[in-house]
């Protein structure tokens, strides 16, 4: 892998990669403190060689905390280099949140999908990336979702117009954060995935932000 050289990256990009550095080393070390526990639980048991089925779930513990160190570890680092795309033409917008809205996993959000019209929502972007980027921003709404009314998130579609260039708005509503600008707050590696999916968005010439008890995602369409 290339190394990142600081002269090619601006003040601000390094603040933010300094302070996402911070928070995922904070969490790591916890998730590290944890997995001590797990590996001294495991190894008192097998001296025992007792309980098969309890030695094989901490194990399971252990190789999912592992698991979830590596791929905070590669967010920050995606986070840290800059963002390479393939972008394609005809890529419709509405045809990509459909086909993840039919694969997602938690089905909390993507599920109540709701789109304004069966209308092409054509752009050239990178449709890996971009759908990656989206299902981070779900998975955001989904843990700032109203608890005692999960089922009120809602993620809408709609096409907008401005001084002769096209829009696509997705929007997932209502959210609450209690951390600011979650596409700025690095508050934990959840935040530092948001930040990374904003920072896609933007990439393909579009914006991620907060509004109010909204999140909002701007992509710029090529059809005319």
């Amino acid at each position: 892998m290339k190394p990142l050289i600081s002269e090619e990256r601006d003040t601000a990009t390094l603040q933010n990669l300094g302070r996402a550095s911070l928070q995922i080393i904070h969490d790591i070390k916890n998730q590290l403190n944890g997995l001590k526990l797990y590996a001294t639980y495991l190894r008192k048991r097998m001296e025992k060689l007792e309980d098969a089925g309890e030695l094989q779930e901490t194990l399971g513990k252990l190789v999912a905390g592992l698991d979830r160190a590596a791929a905070d570890l590669n967010v920050l680092v995606q986070y840290g280099m800059p963002i390479s795309l393939s972008k394609h033409q005809g890529i419709d917008v509405q045809k990509l949140l459909r086909t993840m809205s039919a694969a997602s996993s938690d089905g909390a959000a993507l599920s109540n999908l709701i789109l304004d019209s069966d209308q092409q929502m054509v752009g050239e972007f990178d449709p890996t990336a971009l759908a990656e980027a989206l299902k981070s921003i779900s998975a955001g709404a989904v843990s700032a979702r109203d608890r005692d009314n999960p089922d009120s998130l809602k993620v809408s579609l709609t096409r907008e117009e401005n001084d002769g260039s096209s829009f696509a708005v997705i929007e997932w509503n209502p959210v609450k954060f209690n951390n600011g600008d979650p596409f700025s707050s690095f508050h934990g590696s959840e935040a530092i995935r948001m930040a990374l999916a904003g920072k896609i968005v933007e990439a393909h010439g579009g914006s991620a932000e907060r509004v109010q008890e909204k999140l909002r995602v701007r992509l710029p369409l090529t059809e005319s």
